[in-house]
């Protein structure tokens, strides 16, 4: 058997604001400033990586990501992996409580695993995709037994999953976890709130007493609560909006995000599914200057669908690729049929100023080849339906998001993947991310990884732009602050100076 134990480092992290400050290390509120309306509080079905930064707080898996990007035990302590991956087997932590009061079981991991994976009676289908390869979760001697239908040498990091209480009916109606934090109420178009956890099973965490998520209706609404001191600390920052902030009362925190904007364009709709087209579109666009309009500078340019932050399982080599070129652009759509170039439209989410901005910078770009583009923006609740699970849309710009493990970023372009919303289909990449969970080499897998990001880029699956700097504005006021190479917020440790 192959055993895997570490100790639990749970470390503050993201993106906070504080009000109300009260001069006191312990206590206190911390106003969140999002721009995200949340949808869902559901930990199993929840998409969205706004609502997934929020209910980070709220719940826990058997293990959970640090601020380094390490996967490290949570509510179990240690992990058996069999020699040939297909049975994990957990040592569950004791002494954990939910935030009802009742006591973590291995009924309640069991049911919480089931539920995931689609076990359960009357289920159809797995809520969480990456887990619907097991097979059967059994309780032995009050260890918690997962049994895969198949080796996957991949799977440890989605037992991030949350663990819930199996006698709650409506887990997104009522959010219970064990997490530092409570969820106490929402109020739309205004706040998610969520209260201190007496009884957090690390028993010093967290130091305050109230964190709020407070909705702004964009960066530049935010800029200015934070300037009036409603909000204190606030993500995703442009650097120019960063500027203007008084050196004296927030410090800047800038970090690659390990996220990866994407101009994304849908594989299944004419002309976007001829490979000229997208290629010409790759051509046509010039990244460093997308970074600097809408980042100013504070970007990594991207080619294919990873971000360098990933270390070895990205493949440099694949770095400049497409450089623009115009005449080359216009060559590629003269051969496909448009000389005259077409209309397009891009759908963008209108809470996300840095993604209109990249699209009025395509728009410009891009006519420069004869591409007429055409800007929608709407509102995210209509693009989560309409653009991302519905794929009804023509082109969109959006950053992806993803757990610091490569299989997390890579999985969305199986071409049967819920998260496949470009409609992407390469069978050798199916035959790929279907291979690497039986591979066990770290090296042959490495290899695997980067065939996959050469065949996007040979596809040109989409027109990838950044990872963009994730700068965050945050509040002299506060201390425990981290920044995690994911979409997360961890307040557990934020406590005032």
């Amino acid at each position: 058997m192959k055993k895997i134990i570490a100790s639990l480092l749970i470390t503050s992290a993201l993106a906070f604001g504080i009000a109300g400050c009260t001069g006191n290390n312990n206590g206190g509120t911390v106003t969140v400033g999002i721009t995200q309306e949340p949808s869902v509080f559901d930990p199993h079905t929840v998409v969205a990586a706004g609502d997934k930064e929020i209910i980070f707080n709220v719940f826990e898996g058997l293990y959970k990501f640090d601020q380094t990007g390490t996967l490290n035990p949570c509510l179990a302590t240690d992990v058996e992996i069999s020699d040939d991956s297909t049975v994990y087997t957990f040592t569950l932590r004791e002494g954990v409580t939910f935030h009802n009061g009742n006591e973590m079981t291995a009924d309640d991991v069991a049911y919480s695993l089931k539920r995931a994976a689609g076990l359960l009676d009357g289920q159809e289908a797995a809520l969480v995709s990456e887990l619907d390869s097991i097979e059967s979760v059994d309780i032995t001697d009050g260890r918690i037994k997962v049994t895969l239908e198949s080796p996957n040498s991949e799977l440890l990091s989605f037992f991030t999953v949350a663990i819930i209480p199996d006698e709650v009916e409506d887990i997104g109606a009522t959010p219970i976890g064990t997490g530092p934090f409570k969820f106490d109420s929402y109020t739309i178009g205004q706040d998610v709130t969520l209260v201190k956890n007496e009884n957090y099973w690390i028993p010093e965490l967290p130091y305050i007493d109230k964190a709020v998520f407070k909705i702004t209706a964009d960066m530049d609404a935010g800029l200015i609560e934070l300037q009036n001191g409603t909000i204190d600390i606030y993500p995703y920052l442009t650097a120019d909006r960063a500027d203007q902030l008084d050196p004296n009362a927030f410090t800047i925190l800038r970090k690659g995000s390990n996220m990866v904007q994407i101009f994304a364009l849908n594989n299944a709709v004419e002309p976007l599914n001829d490979l000229r087209v997208r290629e010409a579109i790759n051509y046509a666009v010039n990244r460093d200057d997308i970074i600097s309009v809408t980042m100013d500078g504070a970007g990594d340019p991207l080619t294919t669908g990873m971000s360098p932050a990933m270390g070895d399982y990205y493949d440099s080599s694949l770095d400049g690729t497409y450089t623009q070129d115009i005449n080359k652009a216009k060559a590629l759509l003269s051969e496909a049929g448009y000389a005259d170039g077409f209309d397009l439209e891009i759908t963008v989410p209108s809470n996300y100023l840095v993604h209109v901005n990249t699209a009025v910078e395509l728009k410009s770009e891009l006519s420069a080849v004869g591409i007429n583009c055409i800007i929608k923006q709407v509102d995210w609740a209509t693009w989560l339906s309409d653009t991302y699970t519905g794929r009804n849309y023509e082109s969109t710009v959006i950053a992806l998001t993803s757990n610091y493990a490569p299989y997390d970023v890579l999985s969305r372009y199986k071409s049967d993947s819920n998260g496949n919303f470009i409609n992407y289909n390469n069978a050798r990449v199916d035959e790929l991310l279907t291979q690497i969970p039986l591979e066990t080499d770290d090296a042959t897998k490495v290899s695997m990884y980067h065939e996959i990001l050469g065949l996007l880029l040979d596809d040109a699956a989409s027109c990838y732009i950044q990872d963009p700097a994730n700068i965050v504005a945050v509040s002299n006021k506060i201390t425990g602050y981290d920044v995690y190479p994911m979409y997360v917020q961890d307040l557990s440790r934020v406590k005032f100076v």
